[in-house]
């Protein structure tokens, strides 16, 4: 889980069918999580004398306390919906059109320049919870600079995309 959660490139969940327990932890893991309409989710440990140790800490981060605590505690089945409401899934798609989602998602992802997302990763992980303060905004300033002169920002792929109106002010 740990892994895959600090992996340097970025991850994505396509759910469809069943994800129970360590199952629900790989989606809580990953940055972005897509699921069918059809899907279910059960954090179902403690019905066989188990706790969700090793995955509570991502399912915190993905879900917030208190739904960690209500689907942990209770292991009732939630429906996809309810695991889109806590923030344990990004989207929801009707089975058909999952695919296309998840497809249009990796095509946004692969113009995303390598370090650059690795880079993001680390200050997302670094910042979460982290008080912003004038050390936290030195490292922005620094982490921005170092990516802003590397080749892969001024790569031609990348500068075209700063030329876009999105980004003209």
């Amino acid at each position: 889980f740990h892994r895959l959660h600090t992996l340097s490139k970025p991850t994505l969940a396509r759910v469809h069918g069943a994800a129970f327990a360590g199952g629900v932890g790989l989606i809580a893991a990953c940055d972005i999580a897509i699921a069918s309409q059809e899907a279910e989710f059960c954090l179902s440990e403690v019905k066989v004398g188990m706790a969700a140790a090793s995955i509570v800490p991502y399912l915190l981060r993905a879900m917030g306390e208190r739904a960690t605590r209500r689907y942990v505690l209770s292991a009732e089945v939630f429906s996809a919906a309810e695991a889109y409401r806590i923030g344990l899934v990004h989207e929801l798609a009707l089975p058909p059109a999952l695919d296309e989602m998840v497809d249009t998602i990796l095509t946004r992802l692969i113009k995303g320049g390598p370090a650059a997302q690795a880079t993001a990763k680390r200050l997302i992980s670094s910042f979460s919870g982290r008080p912003l303060n004038a050390a936290a905004v030195e490292e922005t300033v620094r982490q921005y600079t170092r990516l802003r002169v590397s080749a892969e920002a001024r790569s031609e792929e990348h500068t075209s995309e700063l030329q876009s109106p999105m980004y003209l002010v």
